[in-house]
C-alpha cells in the first residue's frame, strides 16, 4: 500500500478541519482576552464560545470549564495536595500524584469508590470503567469524543480533558469542575480562568479545542464510531486467526471502539513498532508519554500479565478516517513478521 498509514490515534488524533478553521480565524484576533476594549472583547468572545461548545459537547451544564495547557496540567491542578487512591493502570500524569493503590482485575476493571481518581477509558487497552457516583477525579481524555460521556450524569467532581486526543490542537486541555467546588490555583499571578489558573489564555488553541469537541460530538451522534468498531473487530479476528497465541488485553470487557492492545509473549513491543514503522505503519508500544522508554507496560502488569508479556505489547488505535483496507494491509505485514518471529524462536 502506497504511503504511510497512521494507526496511533490514541497518541494524537489528526487535526479536524473544523478545528483548523477556528484556529486560523482566531489568529486574526489581536486582543488579549483580559482587556476591556473592543479587541480584547473579541478575543474573550472566542474563549467563551469555546467554553460553551465544550460544556455542550461534554454535557457539563452544571460545571466550570478551566482551560489549561493540557490534561497533565489539569491533573496537577485537580490532584496536588490531595490524598486520593488510583490504580496502576492510570496515565502517568495521574499516577504520579497517588500514593494509595486500587486493585485492578485481570480484565482491566477497577473497583473504586468516590475517594479516588480513575480513567474513564484506558489509553493502552481501551478498557472502559464504571464510574462511581461522586468520584473525586476522572480522566476522560481518551473516552471523550469516542464514546458518550456526559459529565453531569456521571456525578464526577472533576474531569480531565485534552484537545489533541479528539482532533483539536496539542497544548490545550481543560479541568472540568463541578460548580461551587473549591480548586486552588497552581499558577499565581492574575485572576484568569475564574481565579483557578493564572496566565493569558491560549486563544488559538482554545478555539480549536471548542470546534473539535463540537465536531466530535456530532460524530458520536451520527454513529461514526460504531463503524470504527466494526473495522477494529475485523482486524482482531484477522490477527488472532494468524497468531493463535496472541493476547488481546481487555478483550472480554467493554472497550473503546478503536483500540487493540496486542501481545505475543517474547516478541518485544518496541521491535514490532520499529518493524511496522519501516513498513509504513505507525503504531505504538503503549501510552505515547511512556512508549519511548524501553520497559514493560505498567498497565498490563497491573492486570496480572508477566513482565515478558507486558513487554511484548503494541497498541493499534484507529479513527474515522481509517479504512478496512488499511488495517488489513497492516495485518498482512504484521502477520508476515509474526511468522518470522516464530521461525526464529523455534
Amino acid at each position: 500500500m502506497a504511503g504511510r498509514v497512521y494507526l496511533d490515534w490514541n497518541a494524537s488524533a489528526p487535526l479536524r478541519p473544523e478545528a483548523r478553521a477556528a484556529m486560523i480565524a482566531a489568529m486574526d484576533v489581536t486582543g488579549n482576552p483580559s482587556s476591556v476594549h473592543g479587541e480584547g472583547r473579541a478575543a474573550r468572545a472566542i474563549v467563551e464560545r469555546a467554553r460553551g461548545q465544550l460544556k455542550e459537547a461534554f454535557g457539563a451544564a452544571s460545571a466550570d470549564i478551566v482551560f489549561t495547557s493540557g490534561a497533565t496540567e489539569a491533573a496537577a491542578l485537580a490532584l496536588a495536595g490531595r490524598d486520593l487512591a488510583c490504580s496502576d493502570t492510570e496515565h502517568d500524569c495521574v499516577h504520579v500524584w497517588c500514593d494509595r493503590r486500587l486493585q485492578t482485575g485481570a480484565d482491566g476493571g477497577i473497583a473504586a469508590d468516590g475517594d479516588c481518581a480513575i480513567q474513564f477509558a484506558n489509553s493502552e487497552t481501551g478498557v472502559l470503567q464504571d464510574v462511581p457516583d461522586g468520584l473525586a477525579v476522572c480522566d476522560f481524555v481518551q473516552g471523550f469524543g469516542k464514546v458518550a460521556a456526559g459529565f453531569d450524569w456521571t456525578g464526577v467532581q472533576m474531569g480531565l480533558l485534552s484537545a489533541h486526543k479528539l482532533g483539536g490542537p496539542k497544548g490545550a486541555g481543560a479541568l472540568v469542575v463541578k460548580t461551587g467546588l473549591d480548586v486552588q490555583a497552581r499558577t499565581r499571578g492574575g485572576g484568569h480562568e475564574m481565579g483557578r489558573r493564572a496566565g493569558t489564555e491560549n486563544v488559538v488553541g482554545i478555539a480549536g479545542f471548542g470546534a473539535a469537541a463540537e465536531a466530535a460530538q456530532r460524530d458520536i451522534a451520527n454513529g461514526i464510531w460504531e463503524q470504527v468498531a466494526e473495522i477494529r473487530d475485523a482486524l482482531e479476528v484477522r490477527l488472532l486467526d494468524m497468531a493463535p497465541d496472541a493476547i488481546i488485553a481487555g478483550q472480554g470487557r467493554k472497550r473503546l471502539p478503536n483500540t487493540t492492545c496486542l501481545a505475543v509473549p517474547g516478541w518485544r513491543g518496541e521491535t514490532q513498532v520499529m518493524q511496522m514503522d519501516l513498513a509504513g505503519f505507525a503504531v505504538s508500544a503503549g501510552s505515547a508519554c511512556s512508549s519511548g522508554k524501553v520497559k514493560s507496560s505498567r498497565v498490563l502488569r497491573a492486570m496480572g500479565y508477566d513482565d515478558l508479556t507486558a513487554a511484548s505489547a503494541i497498541r493499534v488505535s484507529i479513527g474515522p478516517e481509517t479504512t478496512r483496507d488499511q488495517v488489513m494491509a497492516f495485518a498482512d505485514v504484521w502477520g508476515a513478521q509474526y511468522k518470522r518471529f516464530k521461525a526464529r524462536a523455534a
